[in-house]
């Protein structure tokens, strides 16, 4: 019983350092996206980073310190109101890419790309930030900024996160005509809010895209226990009865992540070709294995 707590307290403890690894290489690329393509060509991002590059336009302020100090009271009222368990990662999240944006900006410091270039820079920036995004929320992390805000208001009001964190960044690029005073680099922004919400959900649903598996072979015992051994994966046995021939049936039921099909249209094939299988996306999978069970 011991060694079996222990063992499930490792694995906890691999996987949060898992997490909090994946959180910090998502906000490297946020970093790189931000300072490297957005800023030089004076285009605005959403959220936090959005308003300090407002401040940047405007003041030259270094964008760190503002994104640093905006967040520093948003997760003090994360805290107050939302809890500890909310904050934890964001805080981690929050203080890696402050300290990254300063690591990159002395890097970069006389790079110059594609100032010319406005929409590649405006792409390729989105693209960055979007994957750090989508990476961080894959590891249950969080950039911050209107993520808070929105779950705050979440909290009192029946208003969709999507919605308030949709209205923040809409409100923040179009504040920034007010300091460019160009009607263009605000298109820019609404470009890269886009290219980054399309980049995001790329990253986190492929991620966590699952297939499921009707599998009916004579030789179902042999394929279930390679299904199992190989591949670590479940097998539920089904009795079935065919309509024509009024003979019984066995029918494998396996869920499995979309990267796994392969192998297990391989594992099939080599121990039963005339086997009948169907396979089919399924849109989420709850469970050991797989995501974790998540009620707002």
């Amino acid at each position: 019983m011991n060694s079996t707590l222990l063992v499930s307290t490792r694995q906890k403890a691999l996987r949060e350092i898992k997490d909090y690894l994946t959180i910090a290489l998502g906000m490297i690329l946020y970093g790189i996206g931000w300072t490297v393509f957005l800023l030089p060509n004076d285009i605005t991002t959403g959220g936090v980073p959005g308003i300090a590059s407002i401040i940047y336009f405007a003041t030259k302020f270094p964008v760190q310190y503002s994104y640093f100090i905006i967040n520093f009271f948003l997760l003090l009222l994360s805290l107050k109101i939302l809890g500890w368990k909310f904050s934890i990662k964001t805080i981690f999240a929050v203080f890696v890419l402050t300290f990254f944006l300063s690591v990159i900006q002395k890097i970069t410091g006389n790079l110059s790309l594609l100032r010319d270039q406005p929409f590649m820079a405006c792409i390729l920036g989105a693209s960055f930030c979007g994957s750090g995004i989508g990476i961080a929320f894959s590891a249950n992390g969080s950039t911050g900024g209107t993520d808070i805000i929105a779950a705050i208001i979440n909290k009192y009001r029946d208003v969709s996160l999507g919605r308030v964190i949709l209205i923040c960044d809409m409100i923040i690029i179009s504040s920034s005509y007010f300091v460019l005073h160009d009607l263009e680099k605000v298109v820019y922004g609404f470009v890269t809010l886009y290219v980054s919400s399309f980049m995001v959900d790329q990253i986190v649903n492929s991620a966590r895209q699952s297939v499921q598996f009707f599998i009916i072979s004579k030789k179902y015992e042999e394929i279930g226990r390679h299904i199992n051994k190989d591949l670590h994966r479940g097998v539920t046995i089904m009795e079935g009865t065919g309509l024509y021939t009024g003979d019984g049936v066995k029918m494998m039921f396996v869920l499995a992540k979309k990267r796994e099909s392969n192998t297990i249209f391989r594992l099939i094939k080599d121990i039963d070709p005339n086997a009948f299988v169907s396979q089919s996306a399924v849109i989420g999978v709850y469970g050991e294995g797989f995501d974790h069970i998540k009620v707002k």
